[in-house]
């Protein structure tokens, strides 16, 4: 019997996945518990449709990623903090600094997609990467200068 797994099941088939499983195992433990279907005609189309509707979304998600890259590329911030004489941070600069100083130029961008190993505890010229999207990855120039 054909079947498309609701969710996934070990050593057995994966969640979105079509599979030809024995017709006891399905009728007896797979469908009751709601962990497949049977395949039908009207389910296929279904399926077709709802992965269609996905690819656009995420066609729709990389092609926003990219334009905002586009606009935030060869940017450049700077971050005034104070800092004592040798140069070290008292405290330190985090991707919600560099977030707040983005939203401040009209870019706006969640802070978990700033790749910042570790917060910056001196002054500097740093490269900050950005992961607007699996595929797509930015960088900014954020520059740690010494302020009141």
């Amino acid at each position: 019997m054909k079947v498309v797994f609701l969710e996934d099941i070990p050593n057995v088939g994966e969640k979105g996945e079509i599979k030809e499983v024995a017709a006891g195992y399905a009728r007896n433990y797979l469908i009751p518990k709601g962990l497949a279907r049977q395949v039908t005609a009207g389910l296929l189309r279904d399926l077709k449709m709802q992965d269609e509707a996905r690819a656009k979304k995420e066609a729709k998600k990389l092609k926003e990623a990219e334009k905002l890259s586009a606009k935030i590329a060869d940017k450049q911030i700077a971050i005034a903090v104070k800092a004592g004489e040798d140069g070290r941070l008292f405290g330190s600069v985090t991707s919600a600094d560099i977030v707040r100083e983005l939203a401040s130029i009209g870019i706006k961008i969640n802070k978990k997609k700033i790749a910042l190993e570790e917060p910056i505890k001196a002054l500097g010229n740093y490269e900050v990467q950005i992961k607007l999207h699996p595929e797509v990855t930015s960088s900014i120039q954020v520059l740690v200068e010494k302020g009141e």
